[in-house]
C-alpha cells in the first residue's frame, strides 16, 4: 500500500500544509464519501458546503477556502491539477511483463523494441515497428508500416491501419479505430463511386484517444493529431482534419472532414463541427453545439437551445418558425416610424 505524509504530499504539489503534517494518507476521495486516511479537494464551489462535514484526513483547497475547512488542509492555486498528481501516487501503473504471448502473431519484418508486450491474439503486421517499452493489448491489429512511438500503451482490441504514425506515450483505449477509410465518395449520376483514401494518420506524442474512438485517415494528404490532444470515448475525427497541440475534445462529438481546429482548446460533449472549416487557438464550444461557420477569434462559443419544460419548448418553437415573418414586420414599421419622424 502507498502512503505519504501530509508534509510530503504538500512539497510534492509545491502547497502549503496546514494542520497536521505528520498526517498519514493512503488514497483519495470525495469530500462527500471520504474516510479518514484518504485526502479530498475542492474546486468546484457547489460542493464548498462539504468541508465542514468531511471525513477525509486532508483537504486540497484554495487560500480562499481554506478558512472553511475542519480538517487538515494543503493550500494550491490549482486543487484539482494538485489532486491529479496526487492520486498518480495512489494509482500507479500496472507493471507488465516484456515478450510475445504465444497466440500472437508477429511478422518476421516487424521490429519490436526492448521491452515491450504483445498481448495475446494480437496481430503485428509486416513493418511495424513498435517502440520500446510499449504495450500492445489483447486482440489489437497493427497493420503495414505502423510506426508506434516508446513507452506507448494500446488497450485491448485497438485497430490502427497501414502506415499510420502514433508518438511516444500514448495512450490509447479499448475499440479505438485509426486509419480506416475517410467518407470519401463521387456522385455519378445517382450512383456512389468510393474515392480511394491515400493519406495517412500521424498522431504526436503525450496523446490520449478514448475507447471507441476513430480517426480517419486522409485522403490524401495525412489527419494529423498534435502532441498532447486528449480525445474522450465516442468521437468522429473525419479524414484530412488537424487538431492542434493540447486540445481536449470530450465524448460524442463528431469533426467532418479538412476542418482545422487549433491549439489549446476545449471542445464539450456531442458538438458538430461540420467540414472544411478553421478554428482558432484556444477556442471553447461548450456541449450540443453545432459549428457551421469558421471561428477565427479565441474565446467561448455556443449555441442549441437549454432543456426546459416541453410545454414552453413547443410554444416557443412554434414561435420560432414565425421569427422571419416578424423580423420583417419590424423592419416595415422601423422603415414607417422612421418616415413619420423625418415628416415631424
Amino acid at each position: 500500500m502507498v502512503t505519504r505524509t501530509l508534509a510530503d504530499l504538500a512539497a510534492y504539489v509545491s502547497g502549503i500544509a496546514r494542520g497536521n503534517g505528520n498526517e498519514v494518507i493512503r488514497g483519495v476521495g470525495t469530500l462527500q464519501s471520504a474516510v479518514p486516511g484518504q485526502i479530498s479537494f475542492l474546486s468546484n464551489p457547489q460542493y464548498r458546503r462539504y468541508l465542514a462535514t468531511t471525513q477525509a484526513s486532508a483537504v486540497l483547497v484554495t487560500e480562499s477556502d481554506a478558512p472553511g475547512c475542519a480538517v487538515n488542509a494543503i493550500v494550491v492555486s490549482n486543487p484539482y491539477v494538485a489532486y491529479a498528481r496526487i492520486a498518480r501516487l495512489f494509482a500507479p501503473e500496472q507493471p507488465h511483463s516484456p515478450g510475445v504471448h504465444p497466440s500472437a502473431v508477429v511478422d518476421s519484418a516487424a521490429e519490436l523494441g526492448a521491452d515491450v508486450s504483445i498481448g495475446p491474439n494480437a496481430v503485428i503486421e509486416a513493418e511495424a515497428v513498435i517502440g520500446a517499452g510499449s504495450r500492445i493489448g489483447a486482440g489489437c491489429v497493427i497493420g503495414r508500416a505502423v510506426s508506434i512511438g516508446a513507452a506507448s500503451c494500446l488497450e485491448a482490441n485497438v485497430t490502427v491501419w497501414d502506415g499510420s504514425r502514433i508518438g511516444a506515450r500514448a495512450l490509447i483505449h479499448p475499440g479505438v479505430v485509426i486509419g480506416a477509410d475517410g467518407f470519401g465518395l463521387a456522385n455519378d449520376a445517382g450512383q456512389w463511386i468510393k474515392v480511394p483514401q491515400l493519406g495517412r494518420v500521424v498522431i504526436g506524442d503525450d496523446v490520449e484517444i478514448g475507447a471507441n474512438t476513430t480517426i480517419d485517415r486522409g485522403a490524401l494528404e495525412d489527419t494529423v493529431i498534435e502532441d498532447g490532444v486528449k480525445l474522450d470515448n465516442l468521437i468522429q475525427i473525419g479524414h484530412n482534419v488537424r487538431i492542434g497541440a493540447h486540445t481536449a475534445i470530450a465524448a460524442c462529438t463528431a469533426v467532418a472532414g479538412s476542418t482545422k481546429i487549433g491549439k489549446y482548446c476545449g471542445i464539450g460533449g456531442t458538438v458538430g463541427i461540420v467540414g472544411h472549416l478553421e478554428i482558432a487557438d484556444r477556442v471553447q464550444i461548450t456541449g450540443m453545439s453545432m459549428v457551421t461557420q469558421s471561428i477565427t477569434e479565441p474565446g467561448t462559443y455556443s449555441s442549441g437551445t437549454p432543456l426546459e419544460a416541453n410545454a414552453q419548448w413547443r410554444k416557443n418553437y412554434a414561435r420560432f418558425k414565425h421569427l422571419d415573418e416578424l423580423w420583417r414586420r419590424m423592419k416595415a414599421l422601423e422603415a414607417k416610424l422612421n418616415q413619420l419622424q423625418g415628416k415631424g
